[in-house]
């Protein structure tokens, strides 16, 4: 796991923290020494919710730091204060609810993406661990998301389907997964020809990546996430401005990665298998082609409308797999539609699921660990968008409406024999920064994901 460097085991004179609720500031700062009164007067210091501020001593240093917190407390609320005290150690003054959010809220402010820096930041305010902070479990997700954001930030050069293959063996290897791949023409032996289709251009060969983990007599859990390492848009050419961040189109990939982590890393009595079909949607001679008629693993043909609908093409082969193998329940991933980006903006992940239980569970774990999506409906009405003449479906939904909707009825074809199935379209990036969350590479759904997971099968 990545060391977390703004949480430390222990401080020979840290800075007494006291967490306030904005409701009982007033309280709290009546019974401080005139001097600390009189210090907030001085500086206009608000009791805000992700409030902070340090409070001078006799001799000038820092004799305390308050930091404030409403009702609607998350762990982001713990990154803002993280982000706006100085650098220093700091200990909890005494023991709070949520201290397992305020820890990994305050890991994560220290987040940086520097591979490709000379400098790294290195002063940031650091926290002594919390007593009763369960620090393996902080560590995890630390590890999970730390690991889906580094993914989507590094660039197509450094994280092409071999390189993405090596890190999800990486992974399986470190949790003693059973890991295999097909890669090149054994995609056709194997019959996963549209994962062939779409990376034959490349010339990374295209790749898909399976490995399986866990008791076999345990639920079945499956996680697809489509690794399209770089879209360029392939002949239906994408504009420079179209391509500037289509390094993260393997963000499905990367958040399937992170949960899958989490969940070994938990223990969770699950028999998990991770598919990835993994390439790069480039431009030669051999490229796929509009009009292109391809034949899917389940037997579907497929009319190439666009050849900017890629992603859908190698996870309909990727679900068809894992449908077949009956698993309980089957999570897929994916950077698939800019509708649903139109419709629901960066910061909240579409999902779609037929499965009306599933749904409230993602709903309620969802508001319970700040982890936010929203469900869109598989509206049937829209099938006939995929009509061609020329083949069993079409990649593209006519007419341009409801793209989100349409690119998830798509996938319906190819996991409709799975009992419990979930799609999430997803952004996996950060346009702008917010406490925690820098701009660039976002896990997003999987700490949602992970809850329903550990309330349905957890031990």
């Amino acid at each position: 796991m990545p060391a977390i460097s703004n949480l430390i085991s222990s401080s020979q004179n840290p800075v007494s923290l006291h967490l306030v609720g904005t409701d009982d500031y007033e309280e709290w700062l009546a019974a401080q020494p005139t001097e600390a009164q009189n210090w907030v007067a001085a500086t206009g210091f608000k009791a805000k919710s992700g409030a902070a501020t340090l409070m001078p001593g006799t001799t000038g240093g820092a004799s305390l730091a308050v930091a404030c917190f409403g009702e609607d407390a998350d762990l982001w609320t713990w990154s803002a204060i993280a982000e706006k005290l100085p650098a220093a150690d700091y200990a909890l003054a005494s023991d709070c609810s949520g201290v397992d959010d305020l820890a990994l809220g305050w890991a994560l402010a220290a987040y940086r993406f520097e591979r490709y820096l000379e400098e790294n930041t290195t002063d940031r305010a650091q926290l002594v661990w919390p007593t009763t902070c369960d620090q393996t479990s902080v560590e995890a997700f630390h590890a999970a998301i730390t690991l889906t954001r580094d993914l989507v930030n590094t660039p197509a050069a450094d994280m092409g389907p071999e390189d993405l293959a090596a890190v999800a063996k990486f992974l399986a290897d470190d949790h003693g997964a059973e890991y295999s791949e097909l890669i090149g023409d054994e995609l056709l032996t194997e019959n996963f020809p549209m994962v062939h289709a779409v990376g034959r251009a490349s010339d990374q060969e295209p790749r898909l990546i399976d490995f399986t983990w866990g008791n076999a007599v345990h639920p079945k859990v499956t996680l697809v996430g489509k690794g399209v390492c770089f879209d360029s848009g392939g002949l239906d050419l994408k504009s420079a401005s179209g391509m500037e961040i289509m390094k993260k189109d393997m963000g499905g990939a990367a958040n399937v990665l992170g949960l899958a982590s989490l969940i070994m890393a938990a223990k969770l009595p699950v028999r998990l298998r991770v598919l990835i079909p993994a390439v790069e949607n480039a431009v030669s001679g051999n490229a796929f082609r509009p009009g292109d008629i391809l034949t899917s693993r389940k037997g579907i043909t497929v009319e190439i409308g666009n050849t900017d609908a890629e992603g859908r093409l190698v996870l309909a082969d990727a679900l068809a797999e894992a449908a077949n193998d009956d698993p309980d329940l089957l999570i897929d991933c994916a950077t698939l539609t800019g509708a649903a980006r139109v419709a629901l903006g960066p910061e909240l992940p579409a999902f779609f699921t037929d499965d009306e239980d599933l749904a409230r569970d993602l709903a309620e774990q969802a508001t319970a660990v700040s982890d936010p999506m929203w469900r869109l409906p598989l509206w049937q009405g829209y099938r006939d968008m995929f009509d061609t003449r020329m083949a069993d479906i079409n990649n593209a939904g006519a007419g341009g409406f409801a793209g989100a909707i349409t690119a998830a009825l798509f996938l319906q074809y190819f996991a409709e024999d799975a009992r419990s199935w979930v799609h999430f379209d997803m952004y996996a990036w950060s346009k702008k920064a917010r406490p925690g969350r820098p701009a660039g590479g976002e896990a997003q759904a999987i700490r949602a994901l992970f809850a329903v997971l550990q309330k349905r099968f957890g031990a």
